[in-house]
């Protein structure tokens, strides 16, 4: 049973808002945000990355950082760049990437279901950005950006949604500068928000796909204050954190690559011969080669394409971690051959999202900066929810879900 609620949402005038949605906080860093911000006073990077209103030298943990947000929050409210709607409403937000378009419904999502388990997740997070994201709840009372979550597809919530984008006109409607396409749909009739409620209620999960830290923070705060109300009754608009739930039969996963910076102190063809023992390889030239089928990875060294072929010995079908092709690459060629044993601390490894391209990969070992790259076979959404059904967790880096949402569109305070 899971929790979906409509919520008064604080939203940008039309004809600011392709100016004012941004990025998410976490795929770009202070001196891109810095860069994409110039010149431009509505970006909601100036709340969500407000480190770039500040010396360049500030620590981004810093006290000022946390306070800037929520002055710029303040600011953004009195000049009406952010106006809050008259009731209470569920939202639709399509977005289209290269002619494919995807329909996600934005509500508010339980602290309670993400303390119970019903939000489903399958990464684990860092106390250190969960912390950080906390602090921005805390300081700005509210969810500045949504959280990305999937459900198993049900029909008449796609008929739902399908009919009212037909028969309403969208509040927002632009590319973004990437050539992604945002759509933004305002549901107000009580009726059909009861409904769709009603529907999630027989849901019996969701699934965080993208944005656990953001997830973490906002569930976390919520339960803090909770926990710091005497007369809580659970109705109070802080037991409830704003997410885009999708359908999970129209999300797509893309590849996320790996690339390393030196063989561990093998000639390449010393490490050719190491890597027979897990894979049958065949040399492909110069052209780029993408893996075709799971098991399948493509590596690139020295000027060379190869198509790596995990032999049987390597994976377990029938575990929902041992299939994954990272868990392969990590047991068969990072681990035991490169001496990579902690990707999230290593310096030596860097980690790809396919949007990218491999031609990136290519980019990187050219260079000279990295000495070889592996491309994956992305992840299915399948993969993904039994990973997260059984209680398991992905290695990390395993999924990039592409396009990221836009923040700003929508902005939920934890007081109505």
């Amino acid at each position: 049973m899971a929790i979906l609620k409509a919520f008064r949402g604080w939203r940008p005038p039309a004809n600011i808002v392709k100016e004012l949605a941004s990025r998410p906080y976490d795929v770009l860093n202070s001196t891109e945000a810095r860069q994409e911000a110039s010149g431009n006073p509505y970006s909601l990077l100036h709340i969500i990355k407000p480190e770039i209103d500040l010396p360049l030298d500030i620590d981004h943990y810093d006290k000022a950082v946390y306070n800037k947000a929520a002055e710029n929050f303040k600011l953004f409210r009195d000049k009406k760049w952010l106006v809050q709607d008259d009731k209470p409403s569920l939202y639709i937000y399509a977005q289209t990437m290269n002619g494919k378009t995807q329909y996600g419904i934005v509500g508010c999502a339980g602290v309670e279901d993400y303390m119970n388990n019903v939000i489903k997740k399958h990464e684990l997070t860092r106390p250190d950005k969960e912390e950080d994201r906390m602090k921005h709840v805390r300081i700005t009372n509210a969810n500045m950006e949504p959280v990305f979550f999937s459900y198993p597809a049900k029909k008449e919530i796609d008929e739902i949604v399908e009919t009212f984008v037909k028969e309403n006109k969208a509040v927002y409607d632009f590319t973004a500068d990437d050539g992604f396409g945002h759509h933004f749909w305002v549901i107000d009739d009580e009726a059909i928000i009861n409904r769709l409620v009603q529907l999630f209620e027989q849901l019996p999960a969701t699934y965080v796909a993208d944005g656990h830290h953001r997830t973490a923070a906002a569930a976390l705060v919520g339960n803090e204050k909770k926990e710091q109300n005497p007369k809580h009754t659970g109705k109070e608009e802080y037991n409830f954190f704003l997410a885009v739930h999708f359908p999970d039969n129209q999300l797509t996963i893309i590849d996320y690559n790996r690339v390393v910076k030196d063989l561990n102190g093998l000639s390449n063809d010393q490490f050719l011969a190491k890597l027979e023992k897990g894979f049958e390889i065949v040399k492909q030239g110069k052209e780029i080669y993408k893996p075709l089928r799971l098991h399948e990875f493509s590596m690139y060294l020295d000027g060379e394409w190869y198509a790596l072929t995990a032999k049987k010995q390597t994976y377990d079908d029938n575990d929902p971690i041992g299939v994954l092709d990272v868990t392969i690459l990590t047991n068969e060629v990072l681990s035991p051959i490169l001496d990579i044993r902690d990707l999230r601390r290593s310096e030596r490894i860097d980690f790809v999202g396919g949007i990218r391209g491999l031609g990136e990969l290519k980019k990187r070992v050219d260079s000279g900066e990295m000495a070889v790259a592996f491309a994956l076979f992305p992840v299915s959404m399948d993969q993904l929810i039994n990973i997260a059904d059984t209680g398991n967790i992905m290695p990390p880096k395993t999924t990039w879900f592409e396009p990221k949402l836009r923040s700003g569109l929508v902005v939920h305070t934890l007081e109505d």
